[in-house]
């Protein structure tokens, strides 16, 4: 069985608290190295990092801030079965000028995660170290990448999640072991909220084709999402799908009526034929699955 042990990888010394292990179980994510690190000492006061019993010390406040925080060009995240999503992330870091944020070991970086807070994740992917172009001598453009794997994931992990910003400079001291009277750290938290949603994908055939005008075309097809606990896909069963139709001639669908997908997902209705033109279903997506739309299949009406 795949296992998820803890929240986050583990790094050198930095080994992160279990949480609870739940029934159906995934993969630990991969947390680049120095990302890691740097999270354990953000977290250095809450259950989250084990090692901070044992620190010395406690951080200091950064001179530094968080704007124009960006997740995914604004866009919920949707996440298969087999492919690792990468993520594109972006924010302004405002800065006193004390602050080195070209320094080997300062580190700046979006944290994606599911729980009440920062504090209080329940699962989270860090991106990596934030690549910064200064604007000015206090202010610079910042991107990063958050890779989301799907076999890091469980099903309970769809739905609302959040993102923060955090930075954090060593100031000289070992990453693996810091005197934390001498790190900085500043996080901004929440930054933005989306949805991480199982994709789905939506099929459509029309039958018989050709068909004479008036005759009866059946339409079947099927509505399945991404199931993260034995990455496979499943049909998402009891969902209102909408078929649509729009004429050779036209490049707008219309709406011919709403059906339900059934106990395997499943989807099939009868019309009657009009005219040349395509057929399609639609699902309109839910919380944790997002909206889809079937290629349109062409019917030759004669």
């Amino acid at each position: 069985m795949r296992i998820r042990a803890t929240v986050a990888a583990v790094t050198g010394a930095l080994a992160l608290s279990a949480l609870a292990v739940p029934a159906a179980q995934a993969a630990e994510p991969k947390v680049p190295a120095d990302i890691a690190a740097a999270s354990e000492v953000v977290h250095a006061d809450s259950g989250r990092s084990a090692f901070a019993a044992a620190a010395d010390g406690a951080p200091i406040a950064l001179n530094a801030t968080f704007s124009s925080v960006k997740v995914n060009n604004g866009k919920n995240i949707a996440v298969g079965t087999t492919n690792v999503v990468k993520v594109p992330v972006s924010f302004t870091l405002t800065h006193g000028k004390e602050v080195n944020i070209h320094a080997a070991d300062f580190f700046a970086a979006v944290e994606l995660y599911r729980g009440a807070s920062f504090e209080e994740t329940v699962f989270f992917f860090d991106s990596n170290d934030a690549s910064c172009t200064d604007s000015s001598a206090t202010v610079a453009t910042c991107k990063a990448t958050v890779e989301i794997d799907p076999y890091a994931l469980l099903n309970e992990d769809a739905g609302s999640w959040k993102a923060a910003a955090f930075a954090v400079a060593f100031n000289g001291e070992d990453p693996e072991n810091p005197n934390l009277d001498n790190v900085g750290v500043a996080v901004k938290d929440p930054t933005n909220s989306f949805k991480l949603q199982r994709y789905s994908k939506l099929t459509v055939n029309a039958s018989p084709e050709p068909v004479k005008k008036g005759k009866t075309i059946t339409v079947t097809g099927k509505l399945s999402r991404a199931n993260w606990d034995d990455n496979k896909y499943h049909g998402y069963t009891n969902q209102s799908v909408k078929l649509q139709f729009r004429k050779k001639s036209s490049n707008t669908y219309t709406t011919v009526k709403t059906i339900k997908s059934n106990s395997t997902g499943q989807l099939k209705t009868t019309v009657k034929a009009s005219a040349d033109g395509y057929f399609r279903y639609s699902f309109a997506g839910t919380t944790t699955t997002p909206a889809v739309n079937a290629t349109g299949d062409f019917v030759d009406v004669r």
